[in-house]
């Protein structure tokens, strides 16, 4: 990479980010880097750092949804061509996509070729779950109250900003929007949760069950939240304690968290934490406008990011549909012209930007893995929008949910 450049770009969003937040200059806290560290290192890929972990990982990395013990075969000629990262979740396939993976990492010549991560998933449920009850035995003053806060939290979140938030699933709103409920309720009536059990417990047990489903003894990177929709859930002490225990215990690394939404908020709110080593974000042509700052920041701190959903914020063929303004396509188009397919577009878009480790690609199978890890290394010129507006989404307004 140029380092200059780098250099350049994380002091200039260091200097906008203080801005933002009434400070003359910016002050970044020091960072300590581990040396770098390679896995299955090959001449015919491009390994970039993963923030202050120092794993060099390949610039295209294996996402795990499709992954499954029938399903496995193309992740090993992944590996073949110098991948060297695999992503996963007990929510994928409800562990099947861990337990393929065990197919290959419980082979003791594969385990140390690939940085491995799992995820805490649906730790939220248990909380969601308890607070709606709450919510419900409130009286009709008490939930006006409630939704006047979840109402003013949406707006200052941006969530109705369909250009900034991106809708990637289907109930991915209403998740957010239980979320909300359920930290306005924690504020307010917090002390009726048992937080043992649905925190530190959780997180504690997930870990260990991802461990035999994947057949090794540690994660390199263990996330959680899987999918956070707010910064006040990495303010969990209980989620922590319980990451501290297992790194003690050798059955994790390094510590971090995936985001559908408001990735600009929760990436920064990661930063600003000192607890999260790496996270994994939404990131894409649609709401890089609003992202590119916090990955900066996050570059400057030793914070690796991956970007995620890079493709699937404008890719069309997708199960379930969900509404696609055709002016994402444009502007893909007009940024990078020329024939190549759109996921392939819109990956190189991402690995543009020099202070991104690593684009997330959902491979499931052999033709999209030699489809896409080549594209890691490769250059394109970006070409600039000389009208922003041309490419406008439709406006921000409750008939772009009513479309879910």
């Amino acid at each position: 990479m140029n380092v200059k450049r780098r250099q350049f770009i994380g002091a200039a969003a260091g200097t906008a980010l203080a801005a933002l937040n009434g400070n003359d200059t910016a002050k970044a806290a020091p960072v300590t880097l581990r040396p770098s560290e390679y896995r299955n290192r090959q001449d015919n890929m491009s390994y970039r750092r993963l923030g202050r972990t120092g794993f060099m990982v390949s610039e295209v990395v294996m996402g795990g949804n499709t992954i499954s013990p029938t399903n496995f075969k193309h992740v090993e000629l992944a590996i073949d061509m110098g991948l060297n990262y695999l992503d996963t979740s007990p929510a994928y396939g409800r562990g099947r996509s861990e337990m393929g993976y065990g197919e290959i990492v419980g082979r003791s010549s594969m385990r140390e070729k690939v940085f491995l991560n799992s995820k805490v998933s649906v730790f939220d449920n248990s909380r969601n779950e308890f607070y709606a009850g709450l919510y419900q035995e409130l009286s009709d003053s008490e939930k006006k109250k409630i939704d006047a806060e979840i109402l003013e939290t949406m707006e200052r979140r941006r969530i109705l900003k369909t250009t900034y938030f991106g809708v990637y699933f289907a109930g991915q709103v209403n998740e957010v929007l239980k979320t909300f409920r359920s930290n306005v309720m924690e504020k307010h009536y917090g002390a009726k949760i048992d937080r043992r059990k649905v925190y530190y417990d959780h997180v504690i047990q997930s870990c260990e069950e991802s461990l035999k489903r994947l057949k090794t003894d540690y994660l390199d990177l263990f996330m959680c939240p899987h999918g956070a929709n707010s910064p006040e859930e990495l303010q969990i002490p209980e989620l922590h304690e319980a990451m501290d225990r297992l790194k003690k215990e050798g059955k994790i690394r390094f510590v971090g968290l995936s985001a559908h939404s408001d990735s600009a908020g929760i990436l920064s709110a990661a930063v600003k934490s000192g607890r999260y080593d790496a996270a994994m974000i939404a990131y894409n042509v649609i709401n890089g406008d609003f992202v590119d700052a916090a990955i900066n920041e996050a570059w400057e701190n030793g914070v690796g990011v991956i970007g995620m959903k890079v493709a699937r914020a404008v890719y069309p063929n997708r199960k379930p549909k969900i509404y696609m303004p055709k002016s994402r396509l444009k502007k893909l188009d007009h940024i990078i012209p020329g024939r190549m397919s759109i996921p392939k577009k819109a990956y190189l878009w991402a690995l543009q930007n020099p202070n991104l480790s690593c684009v997330n690609s959902d491979m499931i199978n052999e033709e999209l893995v030699r489809d896409n890890l080549p594209l890691a290394g490769m250059k394109v010129k970006l070409v600039p929008e000389e009208d922003p507006s041309k490419f406008e989404q439709l406006k921000d307004s409750q008939e772009y949910y009513d479309t879910l």
